[in-house]
């Protein structure tokens, strides 16, 4: 387990992110992640399904168009002021993962990406237990968390704030075994749980990048997914065969109340 810093607490920098990036279009390639994995549980239109933490609406606003039952929420006010200006049929609403305003047993799926590593104590476990006090029976969450591997230590390394001495909790990173001890401690069976590239690392280098990504796009890379090269592709596939939670930045898991 390892906390990583930055000089913003996380209130703050997701208020600028989601302040500053456009309104996502809804997400189209359906072989990346998150879609890969959010599919794999969602396919009866009669689910009732929250996106915890929904951003600026690439996840709500893909299954919202398909007429899946999906209520969106998030903590920064301007993300879903955003989301309602662009599609005021969206079901979005001002929220907090660590304190729910559903009753017991409302979903039957709940999609929580890139939301739990932004807690760790007491707020992590808080975290966790909402999530599993709103699932029905039976019910599914989907939910990545950062890795904790050499890969993703180098990239924070390279990135973090060297000359800012206040350092504010950005996010946390777990082991695969850690991230299922977690979820298990809480409650959940494990289903499966994924090795995944979400940016993956050599999308950071515009010769790895497709064609077409060339010119960095985050809007585009959130909608289409972080296209590689050809060859980026081939390096990405052999790293992740052969080592996999060296390589993955971070872990999906799919599990059972």
């Amino acid at each position: 387990m390892r906390k990583t810093y930055r000089s913003k607490n996380n209130f703050t920098y997701w208020k600028k992110r989601w302040t500053d990036i456009d309104v996502d279009q809804p997400m189209i390639n359906e072989s990346y992640y998150p879609l890969k994995y959010s599919n794999m549980l969602i396919n009866d239109k009669s689910y009732v399904i929250l996106e915890a933490g929904c951003g600026v609406g690439r996840v709500l606003r893909y299954y919202h168009n398909r007429n899946f039952k999906i209520i969106g929420i998030d903590f920064i006010e301007e993300a879903i002021h955003k989301l309602k200006e662009v599609d005021k049929t969206l079901d979005v609403r001002f929220g907090n993962i660590l304190n729910l305003n559903f009753k017991d047993d409302t979903f039957d799926i709940v999609l929580a990406f890139g939301l739990f590593h932004n807690f760790h104590s007491e707020n992590l476990i808080k975290s966790i237990r909402e999530t599993y006090r709103v699932l029905k029976k039976g019910g599914k969450l989907c939910a990545s968390f950062r890795a904790d591997n050499i890969q993703e230590f180098i990239v924070d390394w390279i990135r973090k704030d060297k000359n800012v001495e206040s350092k504010e909790f950005h996010k946390l990173n777990l082991t695969k075994k850690e991230f299922i001890n977690l979820l298990q401690d809480n409650g959940f069976k494990i289903d499966e749980v994924f090795s995944v590239q979400n940016m993956p690392f050599l999308y950071k280098f515009k010769f790895f990048r497709s064609s077409d990504h060339k010119i960095f796009n985050e809007n585009k890379g959130r909608v289409e997914g972080y296209k590689l090269s050809y060859l980026g592709n081939l390096i990405q596939k052999f790293l992740l065969k052969f080592f996999p939670d060296s390589f993955c930045n971070i872990y999906v898991a799919i599990v059972t109340k």
